[in-house]
């Protein structure tokens, strides 16, 4: 059964934001109060945020698809819709978000690092909010956007300071449970080790962290064996340690020819030039063993390496190797960069982006791309006209009408709105300025303003006195 998983396909999905209400207030003797619709509530956020007591990616490996709620729609009597619940999903440290054509999204590290993996959808505002001195009462609202719908992929890269690296059965997992409190699987088969196994070192005043790496092998960097899969765990380690074995028992094997081959593997993968690398010759416990370290040791100090013979079964040398470890990641944190201040950076919006473009394709299509024409679409009822006529004032304001125009567009011509998967298609009618003739002046009840003819106003009193003494007489006393 699987019990550590590295990487996984995830598919989240945000929610979406509530519709906004259309309602009008009424009351006896007051049938027109005025618009009342509430705002829709927000679809929830997707958010992946590093938790310590995380240390795999199982839980997404069983269960991929995971969405945040979403937003209620608005009521009337000015009530708003409650908002979608954030979705978090706890990942480990050190874990790296990439889309599905392979760049990377954000790379989480340190405890508390958060990103939103996708946008909850925005509320549809009622009628109450669309509401203005023009616009007495409108009878619609708009509608909730949906929430992102994101395909990601979760790798998670080991954060250690030293990592152990050589070929299978080294003594890799003996040294790291003799050096630290880890109880790694150990036994006398290759590939015991089939997941990283990580151990904190205290070497005098120096507290690291040690990271055993399953076994490596000629053609690791192209996917043969394990390497493939585990390399990325040693791209945040500062120090890398050759675990190399005195004592194999296959003769077309010896300390020298293991460590070129895992140091050719280590340039394929890529991206560990610089780290710091000291040799440890394994298992001089071995009487064979012990003669060879010695025999090979003067040609790996003559190539720069620090050398330390060990045996994890004797614990022989194990207390030098560890305070040369500590060294080596003391000067490792001391080279790092410290962290600036977080700086406000004000990017202001360039005086000629007009926030949307307009192409015209090969069909002689035009298209109009842009966050606001589009959120706007979404946000339209196609079925109410006057919800119609202010989408269309708002792309006019915008000055979408102008630049088709400029586009060369001209009457009865296609126009899009949005990607070609999800767009909104109609014939551009230039002629009717954003449907003001064909609708008037939406939005606006001239029973509010328009003064009413005396008789009319005779007319409504008595039908009011009517209806009060028709509930007079319908009521029956207990």
């Amino acid at each position: 059964m699987t019990t550590f998983v590295d990487r996984v396909e995830l598919h989240v999905a945000a929610g979406n934001g509530g519709h906004g209400c259309a309602s009008v207030h009424r009351e006896k003797f007051k049938p027109l109060g005025g618009p009342d619709g509430g705002n829709g509530g927000r679809g929830g956020d997707v958010m992946l945020v590093v938790d310590q007591s995380v240390t795999t990616l199982l839980d997404y490996h069983h269960k991929p698809h995971r969405s945040a709620t979403n937003g209620k729609p608005g009521e009337g009597g000015n009530r708003s819709g409650k908002d979608g619940q954030d979705l978090i999903l706890p990942v480990p440290d050190g874990t790296v978000v990439l889309d599905g054509a392979g760049n990377v999204l954000a790379d989480l590290v340190g405890h508390g690092t958060s990103y939103v993996a996708a946008q909850g959808g925005r509320g549809g505002l009622g009628n109450a909010a669309l509401a203005s001195a023009r616009r007495k009462a409108p009878g619609f609202a708009l509608l909730g956007v949906p929430g992102d719908l994101q395909e990601i992929v979760l790798e998670l890269k080991t954060v250690a300071d030293v990592a152990l690296v050589g070929y299978p059965s080294a003594g890799k997992s003996s040294l790291i449970s003799v050096l630290s409190a880890a109880k790694p699987k150990i036994a006398d088969y290759p590939f015991t080790t089939l997941v990283p196994n990580l151990g904190v070192v205290t070497a005098g005043e120096t507290v690291y962290t040690i990271a055993d790496v399953p076994g490596l092998i000629p053609g690791a960097s192209q996917g043969k064996g394990l390497g493939l899969e585990f390399l990325r765990h040693v791209e945040r380690c500062s120090v890398l340690v050759h675990v190399l074995d005195t004592a194999t028992l296959e003769s077309d094997r010896d300390p020298v020819s293991d460590l070129d081959i895992i140091e050719e593997e280590l340039k394929q993968y890529g991206g560990l030039g610089n780290r710091p690398r000291i040799v440890v010759l394994n298992k001089i416990d071995v009487p064979d063993g012990k003669d060879l370290a010695e025999m090979v040791r003067p040609e790996l100090e003559a190539r720069g390496y620090g050398v330390f013979e060990v045996s994890a079964v004797a614990h022989t040398g194990l207390r030098e190797l560890s305070f040369a470890l500590a060294d080596l990641v003391g000067r490792a944190r001391a080279a790092k960069p410290k962290e600036e201040a977080t700086r406000i950076v004000i990017r202001p919006k360039a005086v000629d982006d007009a926030g949307f473009t307009v192409v015209q394709e090969e069909d002689g299509l035009f298209r109009v791309r842009g966050e606001k024409p589009e959120r706007w679409v979404r946000q339209t009822d196609f079925n109410n006209d006057e919800a119609v006529g202010y989408l269309a004032d708002r792309l006019n304001r915008l000055g979408v009408e102008e630049e088709l125009m400029k586009a060369g567009a001209r009457t009865g011509d296609g126009v899009a709105i949005g990607p070609e998967e999800n767009a909104v298609v109609f014939d551009w009618e230039p002629t009717v300025m954003a449907g003001a003739e064909m609708l008037g002046r939406r939005g606006e009840d001239h029973r509010f303003d328009a003064p009413r003819p005396a008789a009319q106003r005779r007319r409504d009193k008595q039908a009011e006195r009517d209806e009060a003494e028709q509930e007079y007489d319908d009521f029956e006393p207990f």
